[in-house]
Formats: structure tokens, C-alpha cells, sequence
């Protein structure tokens, strides 16, 4: 049987959640069982604390030796506990990663997060800068590397383009506080002839720049159809320059959930020259990546009209790939290829 465990969710307009229940969807459509409760969705920490541990209690009881089962990780305190009596049952794990604690939120060690890991049978990575910094790291499971995350929604994104020829605008959905993301701020008013279209709570109150227009938390399927701007910007910290802080040094590595969103909604992307998805956003022909958005302005000015296009013609493309759970249905079969290839004992 092939199974993943279903858990509580208690804010499913985040992008975590998002992305984590849209791979319970996709695993469904391709035949995959829930082992545990049904989904959960109580904002409650106790209710959802004791959902959870059922859920996952439960799970655990019903794996049968060769299952497969397909954990999304972190599972908080739960991964270790699952993890050791599924392999312990002769259950072949494939773990999609979500986050790393060792890298981002340093709740871990890197040989810790490493060890947990590599229990599994198959994990599936963000990109290629975060496998090989997993395999230089020691990692022992081998990996199937993501890309996109995908972003399931019946919304068709708005068929009409800004005109190139006009005044530029770019989108950014998220953490819009000067604490998190102070580069908005500093390209406000540094590049006042471009429009920022900000999507996401904490715009500071007292913002001065009228280039910054504050549109405030909205939810995925409204912003796929309404989304404003020529392009999405995928950038973290409080520099104009890429990669400060340790948002933007995961940069590196990881596959942002807006990024997705952005292409959802049929905006090519911006984003840093040296992040993991870089390299697929350019094979893609979905977007730019830059070192600084110091020279913005001038790097879209080169952009013409037919090179737009093009962009905007492929990210309407993904966005289709990506509304059907390409991604997640294609690192599964990598997976189960490479399982059903490991000798049984």
C-alpha cells in the first residue's frame, strides 16, 4: 500500500500549509491513502495537538511491511517517532522536505538533521544547491530534487497584460515589515519610478513612498485572477543585494513557496542570480535573476516588449503544469523508481 499520514492544520492561508496540503491532494490523485485522521483544520493548539498525535498514532498502526509512505517534513516532534518504527516495520519511507532546522531556524545540528534524514528510503529536496549541500553534509538517502512547488487552484490567472510600455510594477506577496523585509522600503525610495505591489501584513503604517501600495493579505485564489505587477519578486532581508541574512542565504537552497504563486498567477519572476531555482527559472524562460535590485530600473528597461512576452507566454504555461501537481506527481514516480530498484531483504 502506499500511505501518508494527514495531520491538523491550523492556519491554511500560509504558504506552509498550502503547499503541504496541496501534496495530501496530489498524493490522493495518484493513489495514495491517508493512514491517519482526516485532515485537520482546528486553529485550537490543544485540539490540534491531540488531532495530530492520533492521527499519527493511528497511521503508524496500519503500515505493513514494503508499504510506502510519504512523510512531509519537518513533522515537528512527530518524524522521529514515525520515522523509527516505520523502518523498524520494513516500510519504505520518502521524506519531501519543507524546511531545514539546522540551516534556518538552527533547532537542530546539520550532523543531527542529517542522521534523521537519512533513515529515510528516498527524499525529495527543493533543488540542486540543496542536494548537494545535504550529500556534502553527509547525507546517506538518496535524493530527488523538486523544482517548483506546485500550487493547486481552479483559478485561471488574468489573461490581460500590463503594458510593458507603461510604468513598471512588481509584485511581492509575504512578510511586508521593515523587520523582515526592509528591502521594500530602501527600493521605494531608491527606484521611485517603479511601483511596488506589496500582498501580505505588517506595511509599515507610516510609509511615506507613494510608489509602495499596500494591498494587504489576499487570499491565493482572489491574487491569481487580481495580482497586480509585471513581475513577482522572490527576495528576503532588509538589503537591496542579494543573499543578506539567513533568509537570503537559504536562498541558496530552497524553492520559495511565492515563487510558485507568482507563476500561478502569470508573472515572470525576479529573483536573486546565485538562488537554488535560479537555473530553472531561466531554463524555464519564466523570469530575470539579478545580483542587486539596486539597478533595477535599468535591467528592466533592456527587457523588450517580445522578450516579455515570451516570459509571460512560458509563465502561463507553468502555471498550468503547476495548477495540475506536475512537480510533486513527477519527484513521486522518481521516488518509487528508485525504491522499487533497492534490493528487498
Amino acid at each position: 500500500m502506499k500511505w501518508y499520514i494527514s495531520k491538523n492544520y491550523r492556519h491554511l492561508g500560509s504558504a506552509g500549509d498550502k503547499a503541504k496540503t496541496d501534496i495530501e491532494a496530489i498524493l490522493n490523485d495518484i493513489g495514495y491513502h491517508n493512514a491517519g485522521l482526516a485532515q485537520g483544520k482546528s486553529k485550537s493548539s490543544v485540539k490540534a495537538y491531540f488531532i495530530t498525535l492520533t492521527s499519527v498514532v493511528r497511521g503508524v498502526m496500519r503500515l505493513k511491511k514494503g508499504d510506502i509512505l510519504v512523510l512531509q517534513y519537518p513533522l515537528k516532534k512527530y518524524y522521529d517517532f514515525v520515522v523509527r518504527r516505520a523502518v523498524a516495520k520494513g516500510v519504505n519511507i520518502v521524506t519531501i522536505i519543507h524546511d531545514l532546522g539546522s540551516f534556518r531556524r538552527r533547532k537542530l545540528t546539520v550532523e543531527e538533521e542529517i542522521k534523521r534524514l537519512s533513515l529515510s528510503s528516498v527524499v525529495i529536496v527543493h533543488t540542486e544547491n540543496m542536494r548537494k549541500w545535504l550529500s556534502d553534509n553527509g547525507m546517506t538517502a538518496p535524493m530527488v530534487v523538486l523544482g517548483l512547488f506546485d500550487y493547486l487552484s481552479d483559478t485561471c490567472c488574468r489573461s490581460e497584460m500590463r503594458g510593458v510600455d507603461k510604468r513598471p510594477a512588481l509584485m511581492f506577496a509575504g512578510n511586508c515589515s521593515k523587520h523582515a523585509n526592509g528591502w521594500i522600503y530602501k527600493l521605494g525610495e531608491s527606484t521611485p519610478e517603479i511601483d511596488v505591489e506589496l500582498y501580505g501584513n505588517g506595511v509599515d503604517p507610516g510609509i511615506a513612498t507613494p510608489n509602495l501600495k499596500a494591498h494587504g493579505h489576499t487570499e491565493s485564489d482572489v491574487l491569481i485572477s487580481t495580482a497586480e505587477g509585471n513581475y513577482g519578486v522572490a527576495w528576503y532581508g532588509n538589503s537591496l543585494d542579494g543573499g543578506e541574512g539567513a533568509l537570503g542565504e537559504y536562498l541558496q537552497y530552497n524553492s520559495p513557496h511565492k515563487i510558485s504563486l507568482y507563476l500561478r498567477a502569470g508573472l515572470p519572476v525576479i529573483i536573486w542570480n546565485k538562488a537554488g531555482l535560479a537555473g530553472v527559472i531561466k531554463r524555464l524562460g519564466v523570469g530575470i535573476s539579478v545580483p542587486s535590485l539596486r539597478d533595477i530600473d535599468k535591467v528592466l528597461a533592456e527587457i523588450s516588449p517580445e522578450q516579455y512576452r515570451s516570459m509571460r507566454r512560458n509563465a502561463f504555461e507553468v502555471s498550468s503544469q503547476l495548477s495540475r501537481g506536475e512537480s510533486v506527481k513527477a519527484a513521486i514516480r522518481k521516488a518509487e523508481e528508485i525504491i522499487s530498484s533497492q534490493p528487498s531483504d
